[in-house]
């Protein structure tokens, strides 16, 4: 069927919108692929909804491969199943909550393991039903605090997610690989240039996790290469290399001193080279300072907020993200002014370990602060600080975190050289679950042996919606959109440029005859629209192929225009097979 410009529900644009920020956000409200609706809200026009239709295809294409069964569960949920899994209370205010006539608890999903999980129980009971792979390509929604970048970061998205259900942890593993293998697939159709990630798991639970980064400068996430391998990881999961522990004999005890206005690590660092102090015979840096962060940690279902000490070297910063990856489902603030003045111990600019110990406070520390290494840091006393404060020996911490920022040039695992940074769209989360919410449903199958066991999960998610952008993104020029094939609206643009008759006529044959090789086709048969708006609309609309009748139809030539490549005179005649050929590959 011919689709034609004159009669499609369409407007295009030729100004950004105001609230766009990135590439694909611009171009997909400009080429009418979406609409705002409200903030992280869009509606899908027919240009997005045929091409997030065909994104969705590739998806349960790969999937069906591997034995997957498609479901739909409903959006709106009662909160039961949460509170099982205490994510009613995990999640926070990202769940958009609300309450039925009746007054009950509903939520609108997130995500779907509470649902998946209680179905199998319901409905399989022996080994000989396992193993099973089910999914759904559904709409999701959370409620994101500061949504942007259109559909890249919404409130409510379109997701794949499918969740793998085993008798033994050998039969998760060959799950996992196969979704893993399935994902690669999917991308590599789509033409999308991406990075697999080791990962942290999340609010979601379970073990083994990896993310599939779509590369974008314009990315929220930041993740890590290896210059020398092939390691990648999200920085959140990144573990810093091991630090050899000194011997603590011999070392000279702990000195403090008076260090006026010295709250800094850069003022601290100023006094100590002023004062002669030496770290292994040469001047000090920021990097033998000690900085002590304050933050307060709220476990799910707590009332109140507990301090807690985060130790790393004065020359890095603190990474939110990598502190809340690793505290999670805790949620993490900053210590405020209040704090400071409700705990009298907490000197700002000058808080070391030994005061947040002594005060009950949990410290833990960066990998770095090994066992004999010497700190310069806060003595908890105003303008006072410790030189030569040892670890194992004059303050000892209660575990060690992942919390610091990691740098471009750090050292990668395993020898690979040093790690680069770079940025990515998250499209894609693979994890091993285990049994976190078999056991939390109580889940009892029947094993070979007739005893009951737990059934272990798998659990893989694709943000489909996101997709879209992420394609946007990595694929447009300053002119508009370059769809590849597999997911364009449409797989040819015909353009009549010329406004004599015969050209409309042998424009509408074209058309029919490629609609009738099996080409989907977009016609441009606007008649009074000039031929300049044709060829910017044709470029921002971004189909992969354009047929062009111009000037030299006359000779009884076309023109055929691969979008973001090259033009090529054809004869009419010979325009039907040159662009089956390029649509086929």
């Amino acid at each position: 069927m011919i689709t034609r410009l004159s009669t499609l529900f369409l407007r295009t644009l030729r100004e950004d919108p105001a609230d766009a920020e990135v590439p694909s956000h611009k171009l997909l409200v400009r080429a009418g692929y979406i609409r705002r609706a409200a903030p992280g809200v869009y509606s899908w026009l027919p240009l997005g909804l045929r091409t997030l239709r065909k994104i969705e295809d590739v998806v349960r294409e790969e999937i069906n491969a591997i034995g997957g069964q498609e479901l739909l569960f409903p959006a709106l949920l009662p909160r039961e199943p949460y509170e099982t899994t205490g994510r009613w209370t995990e999640y926070g205010e990202h769940l958009f909550r609300l309450k039925d006539r009746k007054d009950n608890d509903m939520l609108l999903g997130p995500t779907h393991e509470e649902m998946f999980t209680s179905t199998v129980k319901d409905l399989y009971s022996s080994y000989k039903d396992f193993p099973v792979t089910l999914y759904q390509i559904q709409t999701k929604y959370r409620d994101e605090e500061r949504p942007r970048a259109g559909i890249l970061r919404g409130r409510e998205f379109v997701m794949k997610d499918s969740y793998s259900f085993d008798m033994d942890d050998e039969g998760l593993e060959a799950s996992y690989q196969a979704h893993r293998g399935a994902y690669q697939r999917i991308f590599d159709r789509l033409g999308v240039s991406y990075a697999i990630c080791k990962a942290t798991s999340g609010a979601m639970g379970g073990s083994a996790s990896e993310e599939f980064l779509a590369v974008s400068r314009n990315g929220e996430d930041t993740f890590v290469r290896a210059t020398g391998g092939d390691y990648a990881a999200n920085v959140e999961a990144v573990v810093t290399q091991p630090v050899e522990p000194r011997p603590i004999e011999g070392q000279p005890e702990a000195v403090e001193h008076d260090t006026p206005d010295a709250e800094t690590i850069t003022t601290l660092v100023d006094w100590a080279n002023s004062a002669g102090v030496r770290v292994d015979d040469r001047e000090v840096t920021a990097a033998d300072t000690l900085k002590c962060v304050v933050v307060k940690v709220t476990e799910p279902g707590a009332e109140d907020p507990e301090l807690l000490g985060v130790l790393v070297p004065g020359d890095r910063e603190v990474d939110m993200k990598r502190l809340e990856a690793s505290l999670e489902p805790a949620e993490v603030t900053m210590a405020e002014e209040a704090d400071f003045k409700k705990n009298p111990f907490l000197v700002k600019g000058y808080v070391g370990p030994r005061g947040l110990a002594a005060n009950g406070v949990r410290v833990l520390a960066d990998p770095r602060v090994a066992t004999g290494t010497a700190w310069i840091t806060g003595a908890d006393a105003k303008n006072r600080h410790v030189v030569g404060l040892v670890a194992g020996r004059d303050f000892e911490v209660d575990g060690f975190i992942e919390a610091a920022e990691i740098r471009e040039g750090d050292p990668a695992p395993e020898g690979q050289g040093t790690l680069t940074l770079e940025r990515g769209i998250e499209i894609g989360h693979i994890f091993q679950l285990g049994r976190k919410y078999t056991t939390a449903f109580d889940v009892q199958i029947l094993d070979v042996n007739g005893k009951r066991a737990i059934p272990t999960m798998g659990s893989y998610g694709i943000g489909v919606s996101r997709l879209m952008a992420v394609i946007a993104e990595q694929r447009h020029d300053d002119k508009g959109l370059n769809w590849p094939v597999e997911v364009s609206p449409y797989q040819v643009h015909v353009v009549v440029a010329n406004k004599d008759q015969a050209a409309l006529e042998a424009g509408e044959q074209l058309a029919a005859a490629l609609d009738a090789a099996g080409v989907e086709v977009l016609f441009d048969d606007r008649p009074k629209v000039s031929p300049g708006v044709k060829f910017k609309d044709a470029e921002l609309l971004g189909m992969p192929f354009a047929v062009v009748l111009g000037r030299s139809f006359a000779d009884g030539k076309v023109e055929l225009r691969i979008r973001g490549g090259d033009t090529l005179e054809v004869a009419a005649d010979e325009a039907v097979a040159e662009v089956v050929e390029l649509v086929r590959g």
